[in-house]
């Protein structure tokens, strides 16, 4: 497997001769240049995880390429002319020899002035292939046997301590860091110490894939 993240919460991931792009909101650069992409998964309707204006570029881009999300931004997009398949927990989706398995209902509680949309992460995999879990804005998607889990750092719906108990739950074999837009390089290094620190237990591998390009995993 091989990822590029691409700020933010956006990675793009190459797997089993497929294509995939997952997240392309507005703090991330460099999806709107892909081409032959397979899959595009946007795992909730919030604007740095799904920009429309810039998806629309891309699905010109990749008239082969399935869309899907959650419920309430599949109705968002077709407002805005789009079609989206739906991601549900429970229906597995296959592009070629990969499995996308939508994982959770509802993005993480915020505060009560805040409404809870939906949230649904995707587990990817492939025979003799890593399995990565991207859980969009949730930690409490049902989800097993993660060898690679990219791991919301930083949110205002979240306190290092959810992070740490998410590694912990998922217990994975490495984990890559995503969901930190909002933060300066030293807040981050920060974040990413006590994670790895006291979520890891020494046993995880970081692959801090920020500015690295292309990585295989």
């Amino acid at each position: 497997m091989r990822l590029t993240h691409l700020g933010h919460s956006c990675l793009f991931v190459e797997i089993a001769d497929r294509r995939l792009l997952i997240d392309p909101g507005g703090w991330s650069v460099g999806f709107e240049e892909l081409t032959d992409l397979d899959a595009i998964l946007v795992t909730h309707q919030h604007g740095d995880h799904l920009d429309t204006k810039r998806l629309k570029s891309v699905l010109g881009r990749n008239s082969g390429a399935a869309l899907y999300t959650d419920p309430q931004t599949a109705d968002i997009l077709a407002a805005d002319g789009l079609v989206a398949g739906i991601l549900s927990q429970g229906k597995d989706l296959s592009f070629g020899e990969v499995t996308v398995s939508p994982r959770g209902v509802k993005h993480a509680f915020n505060h009560d002035g805040v409404p809870t949309v939906d949230n649904v992460g995707v587990l990817v995999t492939a025979a003799g292939e890593g399995r990565l879990f991207h859980p969009g804005d949730a930690y409490d998607a049902p989800v097993e046997d993660v060898d690679i889990l990219a791991v919301p750092i930083n949110a205002p719906w979240a306190a290092v301590r959810d992070s740490i108990d998410f590694v912990r739950r998922v217990a994975p074999r490495a984990m890559v860091p995503i969901h930190d837009g909002l933060l300066a390089p030293p807040g981050r290094n920060l974040y990413l110490t006590h994670v790895l620190t006291y979520g890891g237990r020494d046993q995880v591998t970081l692959h801090d894939l920020a500015g690295q390009g292309s990585v295989s995993v």
